[in-house]
């Protein structure tokens, strides 16, 4: 059975199904089974997105890919000038 991949709208929205579930009186674990996913990836799934909302939720995944690529060209600049220095110590 090939793994599905949730998006963050539909993880944050699975989330508030086991809050309402578990203010009715249902075990932690039935409402976790009813979502469709493992106690494991709840638990992971709720440190992750737990008091986001949807929007918030879009923006944390903007900023996080923003970061990486920021993160790549700083990397990559910071080569090219130990590169650039090596090369004009003449130690090539």
């Amino acid at each position: 059975m090939p793994r599905k991949r949730h998006k963050a709208d539909e993880i944050v929205t699975k989330l508030r199904q086991v809050d309402v579930l578990t203010a009715q009186g249902r075990p932690v674990a039935e409402a976790i089974r009813s979502i469709g996913v493992t106690e494991v990836t709840y638990y992971r799934w709720r440190s992750e997105y737990g008091g986001l909302k949807g929007d918030q939720v879009k923006r944390l995944k903007e900023l996080e890919a923003e970061n990486k690529r920021l993160r790549r060209a700083v990397s990559d600049l910071t080569l090219e000038k130990l590169i650039l220095k090596e090369a004009a110590s003449g130690n090539f």
